[in-house]
């Protein structure tokens, strides 16, 4: 079969590879619509993971199952599918533990484009399919669907580590198409004073439609200042991390107010170290709680999720400002997405409608 692979650090090729092969829990999958990710820039272009060598990239894909193992239950040949970014070993101890995506070692349920080949190719393999499927709604267009893979469940999920509840103030840093979820997530979890930040315009009236009530833009000075004097000198109860880099921690602190609660799901693709301000901190005694996790995968996250979309709770059309069509593309939406020009949010590759 084709695929998209990473060839080495820096390099990025079609290559043909042997079909993948599956057992008795698992499904092959072709992909319907797919998704680069700025994962894949820090992958290819940065060396985040370390070198690999013709692995096929990409982790953000709904297909449609084309063959399944003889102990999977609740999918066949023909269903559409949403297939998360990641597909945790449910068996695991790990899970059992309640870290299902630690399963196997540390972010391993992370497999596609990490030690696996991802979902670029013309057919990708899911473990444990009854577990890592969830089955594709007629009502959600197979484009927006994608969008349900991972940045969705990836900026919730910085909304759920923050704990955001009713009425608290929230700063969300960065609204690239990961940090307007966790503006969504928080808004759907009861924020009130909800403060994004960014520059983008385009990323700015979608954080807005999203629920923000403030923009903080960082080309207009230091964002810790404009936060702390939007709120009176006081701070917020809670931060999401969904951008920046390995002084955006740093930033957070200095916001956040003692006892708040900091969620990262930033993916940091260089540094060796991470700040924090050791005053702001209160000398390691301020009760300001730094929760960091990868997202949750599996099928209940994805039928969830699905189902606010399916009910009109959660828009994800302003996500997707680039639409591509045919496989053959997936290249040219990969270069666009580490290129990043101002308009773009999401470019999404539709395969088959």
């Amino acid at each position: 079969m084709k695929g998209l692979a990473m060839r080495k650090i820096g390099e990025i090729g079609w290559i043909e590879k042997e079909a993948p092969k599956y057992g008795p829990l698992d499904a092959i999958v072709k992909p319907l619509a797919a998704a680069p990710c700025s994962s894949d820039i820090h992958t290819v272009w940065e060396g985040a993971l370390g070198d690999r060598h013709d692995m096929i990239l990409g982790h953000e894909a709904v297909g449609e199952v084309v063959e399944v193992g003889s102990m999977v239950k609740d999918f066949k040949p023909g269903d559409r599918v949403i297939v998360p970014a990641i597909t945790p070993d449910w068996l695991s101890l790990e899970a059992q533990g309640g870290f299902s995506t630690h399963s196997g070692g540390m972010l391993a349920g992370w497999k596609f484009s990490n030690f696996k080949d991802g979902v670029f190719g013309e057919l990708f393999h899911v473990n444990e399919a009854d577990g890592n499927l969830a089955k594709l709604p007629d009502s959600i267009p197979v484009a927006e669907a994608t969008m349900i893979t991972d940045m969705v469940p990836t900026g919730f999920h910085a909304a759920e580590l923050a704990d955001v509840r009713l009425g608290d103030t929230v700063c969300c840093i960065g609204i690239g198409p990961v940090g307007l979820m966790s503006v969504a997530g928080s808004n759907l979890m009861g924020a009130s004073h909800l403060l994004a930040v960014g520059s983008r315009p385009n990323c700015i009236e979608a954080a807005k439609g999203y629920g923000a009530t403030d923009i903080i833009n960082y080309k207009n000075g230091d964002i810790v200042d404009q936060v702390l004097e939007k709120t009176d000198g006081k701070g917020v109860d809670k931060v999401c991390i969904a951008g920046g880099d390995v002084h955006t921690m740093e930033q957070a602190i200095k916001m956040v107010k003692p006892g708040g609660i900091i969620g990262n799901v930033n993916y940091l693709g260089s540094g060796e170290h991470v700040y924090i301000p050791r005053v702001e901190w209160g000398c390691g005694m301020s009760h300001k709680f730094i929760h960091c996790g990868l997202m949750p995968g599996g099928r209940l996250r994805m039928e969830k999720l699905a189902s606010l979309v399916e009910t009109g709770k959660l828009d994800l059309s302003p996500m997707l400002t680039h639409r591509f069509k045919g496989f053959d593309k997936l290249e040219e939406a990969l270069l666009l997405m580490k290129e990043k020009p101002r308009d773009l949010i999401k470019p999404v590759v539709v395969i088959e409608e």
